[in-house]
This record gives C-alpha cells, structure tokens and sequence, in this order.
C-alpha cells in the first residue's frame, strides 16, 4: 500500500510532508509534489503533516482523485527527489481547495 499527493497540492506544494519522510519518497514538480508508490512505505507520518489534506491512504483516496495514483507513479519517474523542507508559494493559500486545479498541473 502507498500514499498519494492529490489534486490540492497544485499550486499549494507545501513541504511539509518532506520533513516528516523517513525513506525520502517525495518528488518535486513545477507546482506540485508526489510520492513513489514502490518506495513509499506507508507509514502515515506524512498525511497528519499537510496543511492542505492532499494527501491520501491508497485505501482512502476520494473518488475524484482516483487518477492521481497513477499520475504520482508517472511523475515519481520523471520529477528529481526532494528531501528538505522549502518555503511554500507566496499565494499558495489563495489555492487551497480551490477546485478544478488538474488543468494547471505542470509537468
């Protein structure tokens, strides 16, 4: 089982979840994070850490964000590694829980 980053990290990308990581599996996108399913070793301590929920059990993932198990495999190949906190987007609580926030995901 595994964690996953879901659709409120875009454009939030807190770090918070980083700090907490004892295997080191979060990637770093443009706007986003992401977690690698295979190095993931589902031990919660990151999920209680986000400040914007964005982060899910592999059992407990909503509905609408089915798809981002499979975009946190794809994008953990290609993003570089992330290992220490960094300060958060000047405006990311201008985008927490904002909806629809797929289409501004950068790759």
């Amino acid at each position: 089982m595994t964690f996953i980053v879901g659709e409120n990290c875009i454009k939030c990308k807190h770090t918070d979840c980083v700090e907490v990581c004892p295997v080191d599996c979060f990637y770093e996108g443009p706007n986003m994070l992401v977690i690698h399913p295979d190095e993931c070793i589902d031990c919660a301590l990151c999920e209680p850490e986000c400040p914007v929920d964005a982060i899910f059990s592999e059992d407990e993932i909503p509905e609408d964000q089915l798809n981002f198990l499979e975009l946190n495999t794809e994008l953990a190949e290609i993003w570089p590694n992330i290992v220490e906190m960094k300060p958060a987007p000047e405006d990311a609580e201008e985008w927490n829980n904002k909806p629809g926030k797929l289409a501004l995901l950068e790759r």
